[in-house]
């Protein structure tokens, strides 16, 4: 496994890429509804060892519905994070060119709406540049990492997504105080209905980091 090359969400863990890597606001076709609902299944209830499979079927059925409405940016934003997902479940350098795509996707999302589904596509882009590695095996740069993640947590302030990636990002960077704050901010977020799964398994996340980062700070 190449350093950095996390993909807690993304777990998304990042993502999620960007829990992930994700749920957000937001009007959503049935289609798009469908593998977001999948994911968080897959995500937080498949067995570890199979996940990478699901991902991989789950990829197939996003790129279905994405070449269906390929202007569509919530389309767009959650084959992103299912490509981002498998990559996290895949690991090593093979799980690079997953990465590429889910970028790409992201990018187009926010080229046709920046404010789609409350800054997720911002969100999920910046998981991916401090989770992947950067030159020469990969694009990571955690300065443009901090820029999206930023932007996105702008964008959607109160989120439980948004304020976890950016006290992940935090928590990488050290800042265990500026973690620790989002962490908490994250638990408060309201609930999503209809994402009870996706909002559970995020908060176990949430613990997880928090009892990591309050360890630190108890140390310092």
């Amino acid at each position: 496994m190449v350093a950095r090359f996390r993909f807690s969400l993304i777990s998304m863990t990042l993502f999620g890429l960007l829990g992930s890597p994700f749920a957000f606001a937001g009007d959503l076709s049935q289609e798009v509804s469908a593998i977001r609902d999948r994911w968080a299944e897959v995500n937080y209830q498949v067995p570890k060892d199979d996940r990478e499979d699901a991902f991989a079927a789950l990829a197939d059925e996003a790129a279905k519905v994405k070449a269906a409405a390929p202007k569509d940016p919530s389309a767009l934003i959650w084959e992103g994070i299912v490509l981002s997902s498998y990559a996290g479940a895949r690991g090593g350098l093979g799980a690079l060119s997953l990465t590429k795509q889910a970028r790409a996707d992201f990018e187009s999302a926010i080229a046709l709406d920046p404010n789609a589904l409350d800054g997720s596509a911002q969100t999920s882009l910046g998981v991916l540049y401090y989770q992947v590695p950067g030159w020469p095996i990969g694009f990571g740069d955690d300065d443009k990492a901090r820029e999206l993640l930023s932007e996105g947590l702008k964008a959607n302030p109160d989120g439980i997504d948004a304020n976890y990636f950016f006290a992940d990002f935090l928590s990488d960077q050290g800042d265990w105080q500026g973690a620790a704050t989002a962490l908490e901010k994250a638990l408060n977020a309201p609930a999503r209905p209809g994402r009870e799964l996706a909002d559970q398994g995020r908060r176990d996340e949430i613990n997880v980091l928090l009892s990591k980062v309050r360890e630190h700070l108890s140390d310092s």
